[in-house]
Order: C-alpha cells, then structure tokens, then sequence
C-alpha cells in the first residue's frame, strides 16, 4: 500500500523480525551443540559445530535484547550472517545427510525474510542464502546429493514467495479501513509516527488535518446507511486524486478522517485542504495542527481535533446568528 488513498507502505516489524531471528539462532545454537555432543561421524568438525552453537547462543540473546530498539537493518545483517555461517557448515559437513540436513535452515531463513522484510529485500536475501550456502555444499567433501539439495533450493523459494504474498495480503488487510480503501487507525498512526519522527530528525514541516463531513447523520437518517457508505467512498476517492503518494490518508471511525501531510506547513495544508473542498461532492471541516518541535502525534491529533472542534462550533454560531 504506496498511495495516498491505499493505506500506508509495508515496512518490516522490527520487533517481530529481531524475535523471530532470536528464535532461529537459538535454535541453530542447540542443534550445532547437539552435533557437537553426539557426533554423526567420525570425522565430524565437533570444533566448529562447538563454536557455532556459541556464536548461536549469543546472538540469539543479543537479538532477543536488542528487538525493541535495535535499527530494521539488524534483520537484514542477521539474516547474512546466518547465510554465511550456514554455507560454513555446508562446506566442513563430512557426510551427504549432513549437508542435506541443512535444508530445513535455509528453508527458515527463507520463510522468516518472507514473513518480516518487504518483497525486494526478502527475494534478494533468499537469493543470496541459496547462491551462498549451495556454493559451501557444492565445496563440501561429500557427493551424491545433488537431487536433494535442488529439492530443498526449489522448496526454499516457493515457500519464500508464498510467505510474501501471504504476508503482504494480512498486512494490506490489517492496515486498511475495509469500506474506503485508505489506512485505518492503527495503520495511519504507525506510519505516521515514523514520518513525525523523520521530520523532527530532519526539522522539516509536518502538518495533521482532521476532518469531520457536515450533516452525515442527517445523510445516514434520510437516504439510508447505503447512501452514507456511498458518500464516504466517494469522498475519499475524491480526495486521494488531489493528494501526493508521500501524503497519508487515513479514516479514524465513522465520518471522521485524517491527513498526515509531510513536508508541508500551515500555508500549504491550507492550500491543499481548499483544493480538496474544490473536488468535494459534500461539505466537511476540519482542523489542522503543525507539529511542533518536540512534540509527538497524540499531541499534535489533539491541538488538530481542538482546531476542529472550533470550526464547528464557529458554523453553528453563524447558523444561528442568521437565522435570529
């Protein structure tokens, strides 16, 4: 979801991705060390297979520590680093089932990129996990599993790909509001708490819109909750061609919506919102906040819906003053 009306882009989930990890190395660690106690061979590297299992334990801890606040790109060199320790492996393996037993490793690596990374960067890490740990099989003293490793390279991409998709689908479908097609709540303020956070790094302009349709209730009492559905649809559409792809539109509940409108201060947002009412088939306010340096959304949403909730009320004395 990349558009200003399709919700909000698919990044990866930091904690989720660095826990997982945690997981697999932990796991990795208490196989080598297995190996390494009950040895399949003679000639088993049980050294190497010794260190390994330390170097799996302790990543699988600093991971698991790091999973709050440790960057997205920890995933990324997590996911390298066990790709070359495997293809490690592959290369001091001594029997053809001990090279063929590291399929189910690549297979994980390949389902966890899926499950956490966007689509480019989950396909190229599973590329190079196949090009690098088939490179250390193919080295290896042992031959004759060539058909089983294919097997396990063929199952290790389709399975990728199918995590991609699926992963795609439930993030597209969570972060959506399911009558308009733009970000729900919880989506809209993920996304835009890191574009707050980007603009308070950088110091440029960020501003919030809330807006509120005028009458809807009257809409829903008088043409039916098919008509008021319609007019929210049709709004939103309305307005996500008048937007640009870096602003997010968002639905709070009901006929409330919000815009997080980066790199764009008070005159701007101003400008924008009159070529929205332009393009508008019904009447709406809204109230706007400029971040300020420091704050953070909940107080910025809360000086927008104070904007708001002013505006309102402004029309309604009009309203009344004309009539008297």
């Amino acid at each position: 979801m990349s558009s200003a009306t399709g919700g909000v882009p698919v990044h990866g989930d930091r904690r989720s991705g660095l826990g997982l990890l945690a997981l697999l190395y932990g796991c990795a660690a208490v196989m080598c060390a297995a190996g390494a106690l009950w040895p399949m061979a003679p000639r088993t590297p049980v050294v190497l297979l010794t260190a390994l299992a330390a170097v799996g334990g302790l990543g699988s801890a600093a991971l698991w520590h790091l999973r709050d606040r440790a960057p997205m790109g920890l995933v990324h060199a997590a996911l390298a680093l066990l790709s070359v320790l495997t293809a490690l492996l592959a290369w001091r393996s001594v029997t053809a089932v001990g090279v063929v037993g590291l399929g189910p490793v690549l297979v994980a690596l390949g389902l966890l990129a899926g499950h956490v990374l966007p689509p480019a960067a989950a396909r190229l890490q599973v590329a190079g996990a196949v090009a690098v740990v088939t490179a250390g099989a193919l080295a290896a003293e042992p031959s004759g599993f060539v058909s089983s490793w294919l097997a396990a390279v063929v199952t290790t991409v389709v399975l990728t790909e199918a995590q991609i998709r699926q992963s795609g689908a439930l993030r597209h479908a969570a972060g959506t509001d399911p009558l308009t097609g733009v970000a729900n709540r919880r989506a809209w303020e993920a996304e835009s708490a890191r574009l707050l956070a980007h603009a308070q790094r950088t110091r440029e302009p960020l501003t919030v819109a809330v807006l509120d349709l005028d009458g809807f209730k009257a809409v829903n009492d008088t043409a039916g909750h098919s008509a008021g559905d319609a007019l929210l649809c049709s709004l939103a559409m309305q307005w996500g061609a008048e937007l640009r792809r870096s602003d997010l539109l968002g639905r709070l509940g009901g006929d409330e919506f919000v815009l997080c409108l980066p790199g764009t201060d008070a005159a701007r947002c101003d400008e924008l919102l009159e070529r929205l009412r332009a393009a508008s088939s019904a009447p709406w306010s809204a109230g706007t906040a400029t971040v300020r340096p420091g704050e953070d959304l909940a107080a910025v949403l809360v000086r927008a819906d104070a904007a708001l909730y002013r505006q309102k009320s402004a029309r309604r004395s009009d309203r009344r003053t004309s009539v008297d």
